[in-house]
């Protein structure tokens, strides 16, 4: 299966395609193109479009791309919904403060975008490993909490 984005990837970008390999299809290709040329990208490589305007996988009702991602294929998981808060402030200006752990991802998420500029698959093999971390840490935070 192929995705297709903006380049020049931050936070949610990078984040997507985390949760696409690890819970959707592993064997996932990522395509970043300049954002006026996503939709014919998309028609032209069957590829599925995330994080644009426009799109079912994007900033839809107050979520970030990575939320809608969760909603549409149905992942339940408390771990992924404690991220998914982090991955949201990190990613939306106006919720930076939903959690704290969202400044955190927000400086590491951006720095790396500094770091590496447009090389976005090499921001993905590199952050890749730090959001195995932060999913794990979820998991832990989640099996602390008690039931409501």
């Amino acid at each position: 299966m192929k995705w297709v984005t903006r380049k020049n990837a931050s936070v949610d970008r990078i984040a997507c395609p985390w949760l696409i390999k690890r819970f959707i299809d592993p064997e996932a290709e990522f395509l970043y193109v300049p954002a006026p040329e996503v939709t014919a990208v998309a028609e032209r490589d069957a590829a599925i479009p995330y994080d644009v305007g426009g799109v079912e996988l994007g900033h839809i009702d107050g979520r970030c791309s990575f939320e809608s991602i969760i909603l549409k294929y149905a992942l339940k998981d408390p771990a992924l919904d404690r991220l998914a808060l982090i991955v949201h402030g990190a990613d939306v200006p106006a919720d930076s403060g939903i959690t704290p752990e969202a400044a955190g991802l927000k400086a590491i998420a951006h720095g790396f975008a500094m770091l590496h500029g447009e090389d976005d698959h090499h921001k993905i093999a590199l952050e890749t490993p730090m959001y195995d971390a932060l999913y794990t840490w979820c998991q832990h935070q989640a099996g602390r909490a008690k039931p409501a």
